[in-house]
Formats: structure tokens, sequence, C-alpha cells
């Protein structure tokens, strides 16, 4: 079967099985685009062993597809998102591993010029702090979404990083588990994100994102700290709309500064971050009018560097805010 048609249905069916394709027809679609990936590795460089090792054998992991295309930020509401990412648990756990981290925080922000609050959401998010990396074999994953998602150019370009990755010795092939889309450790970085980014902090030769939580949170700040982020500015607030204010009327992508948005009727709460009057804001609505009031700074549109979704990155600002 010609592989388009392979994985349009693949596509259709979201990988829950492979409704209207044999087996037999799946399996050499697939073998056929490893050949190709194989063929790409080695004239990347990549040695044969490592091919050997991960590639040679290798089939498609069909729960990955049906993941990959069910993704929480675009199935739930906020409240839903929200409640399910910032529990009592989540947070008590939080708040045990910030007093266990702080002084490795406070020398990562001395380094990195990031704060620990955002390092400790992205953290808590990620991984529920280094407890749950997830236990997909990243080689499968990338390489079964290179060959059947409708992104497959990313993915294979992530494949090949992971396999430079594998060849440079700095995991097994074993040990290279993450996600359901093939990002890695603590910090769920992808491998391209892992070979530009990654930090030895602790001086054992190679980033152990893995297994090391000081070289984990310390590759967090510096992709942060890499994309633009204002140590000891707040990322945004929950604010509380006054009865003048029409938010159908509102542009979400305006920026105003705080001033101007209490003048209008926009109310902070009791416990709100210190005021920045000329820090630009902008005033987000993330499940419409009636629901939860956000303005937004600056360092919020650095965490959605991590991830672009205005969900994650308001989850990670308010976990942060709580555990530290």
């Amino acid at each position: 079967m010609h592989r388009r048609r392979i994985l349009t249905l693949l596509s259709a069916a979201g990988a829950a099985s492979l409704v209207g394709i044999s087996r037999a027809d799946a399996a050499g679609a697939f073998q056929d685009y490893l050949v190709s990936v194989d063929r790409q590795a080695m004239a990347a460089g990549i040695s044969y062993a490592t091919r050997r090792a991960t590639l040679y054998g290798l089939q498609p992991n069909e729960k990955c597809i049906e993941l990959i295309n069910r993704q929480p930020e675009f199935t739930q509401t906020w409240a839903q998102y929200a409640a399910a990412r910032l529990s009592a648990t989540r947070v008590a756990n939080g708040r045990q591993n910030y007093a266990a981290a702080s002084g490795l925080l406070a020398a990562i922000r001395g380094r990195f010029n990031v704060d620990p609050g955002v390092i400790m959401g992205i953290w808590g998010l990620e991984t529920n702090y280094g407890q749950n990396t997830g236990g997909f074999s990243v080689v499968q994953a990338l390489a079964t979404l290179g060959w059947a998602s409708h992104r497959g150019a990313y993915f294979r370009s992530e494949l090949i990083a992971a396999l430079h990755i594998l060849d440079r010795g700095a995991i097994s092939p074993q040990g290279m588990t993450g996600s359901y889309a093939g990002a890695m450790g603590q910090p769920q970085f992808m491998p391209s994100v892992y070979l530009k980014l990654a930090v030895d902090y602790e001086g054992q030769g190679r980033p152990n994102i893995w297994t090391s939580t000081p070289d984990s949170l310390a590759s967090i700040a510096n992709y942060l700290r890499k994309s633009g982020w204002h140590a000891g500015e707040p990322w945004g607030e929950q604010v509380v709309l006054g009865p003048n204010i029409q938010p159908a009327g509102i542009d979400p992508d305006q920026a105003q500064p705080l001033g101007s948005w209490l003048s209008m009727g926009v109310r902070r709460l009791p416990r709100a971050p210190a005021a920045y009057a000329s820090l630009p804001a902008r005033l987000i609505l993330p499940d419409g009018v009636g629901g939860d009031s956000y303005l937004v700074y600056p360092n919020f549109k650095v965490i959605r560097r991590y991830n672009p979704s205005d969900f994650y990155a308001l989850s990670v600002g308010l976990l942060g805010d709580i555990v530290t």
C-alpha cells in the first residue's frame, strides 16, 4: 500500500487501530521509512553501532499517534485543565521539593538570572518534579511520528538529533525514555533542545536530564534565560474585572501599562505581585467572558516559548507562585 495512503488512514483513525490497513502493509512501509532514516543518519556521521542498536528491528507505536491527536490543551476548558494541574497533591509535592532544592535554586538563579518560581512551575507541570518522565522509547516515538504524523519532517529531524545524543554516549538507548512525542527527562526537552541548551551543572562530562536534579533545573533555567526571561519581574496575575469593563471590546493582543488597566476598572487581588507600572500587560480570559481573568506581562511570553499554550503558561506561573 502506498505510504501516503497509510498515513492518511492512520491520521483519520487517530492510530487507535490500523483500520483498513493490513499489518503487513503497515510494517513494510515503516521499515522502508527506517531504511531512509538509516541512510540519513549515516550521512550525518552517526555510527553503525548506534544505528544498529536503535533502528534495526524497530516497530511503530500506535499509542504515540493516538496521544498526539488528543492533547489536553485542545480538548479541555481552562477550568478543567487548571484543576488537574494545580491539584492539592501537586502543590504539596511542589512545596516539599522546593524546600529540598531551595539552596540549589538560589545558586542557579545566581548563575542564570532566572527566578525559582518559574523553574518550579515548569518542573512540576512537565514531570511532577521529576517523578513522571515518561516511559516511551524516545527513538521509537520519534520514528513513529516521523513516519505517521502530519509533522513528519519535524519528528524526523528530532530522531536524528536523538541518535546524535546516543552516539555521544550521553545516555543508553534503554535509558533514553520520555513522552509519547519524544520529550525527554525531567525538563521534557526535545533532542534538538538538549543538544543546544542542556547544562552539565554537576560537571560529570555531559548533561544528565534523566536522573540529575541539578542538571535538570539548570537546563530549564538556561532555556528560559536564552528565551529572554527578566529576573524579578512577574509573569502575570489573576485580576477581577470591574462592572464597567466590556471584555468583548478588548483586544487580547493589545498591551497597555498596568495603570491603564486599573483606570479602566481592573482590580488586583490582595496578594498580587509588586506593581510594575511601566510593564506592558495584556488581558486574557482563558475560558471567555465569565471565567477567570488575568493580566500577563512579558515573562508570560517567555514561558510560552517552552510550550506555546496559554493554559500551560498560566499553570506554570500559578504553580510556581504557590509552591515558592
